[in-house]
């Protein structure tokens, strides 16, 4: 699967809406591949006081819901496909399900991929 097919499997789930005053979700969406060849794809949640998550947690939690933990490409979009590198708390997140994630390919923006260990290089160990 290439990161093209997982960037419109993604880009296929945003949907920005406000579910309450304090809650808005599916302004980006995050699909990832597995090493069994799976694939899982999430969405953000914004709620106040700092209860939300980001789309690859989402995808994340799908996966390990079906006993994966091991994440061979992941991307993460939003509205038109505008890529997003995962943040510092999602890059640590998915290094601590499965350390073996350090190989793990990243698409950062349309023409670039890195492995989770170039974008992670001092972990909290």
């Amino acid at each position: 699967m290439t990161f093209e097919q997982l960037k419109e499997m993604a880009l296929e789930k945003v949907n920005p809406r406000q579910l309450t005053e304090y809650c808005h979700v599916g302004l980006v969406s995050s699909a990832l591949l597995t090493e069994k060849g799976h694939v899982y794809v999430g969405v953000n949640i914004d709620a106040s006081s700092g209860m939300g998550f980001c789309a690859e947690h989402s995808a994340i939690a799908q996966m390990i819901a079906n006993g994966e933990s091991r994440i061979q490409k992941i991307v993460a979009v939003s509205v038109g496909g505008k890529v997003y590198p995962p943040c510092g708390r999602c890059r640590e997140f998915i290094y601590r399900i499965n350390y073996d994630n350090l190989d793990t390919e990243i698409l950062v923006d349309d023409n670039k991929v890195v492995k989770l260990s170039e974008i992670l290089p001092y972990r909290y160990d």
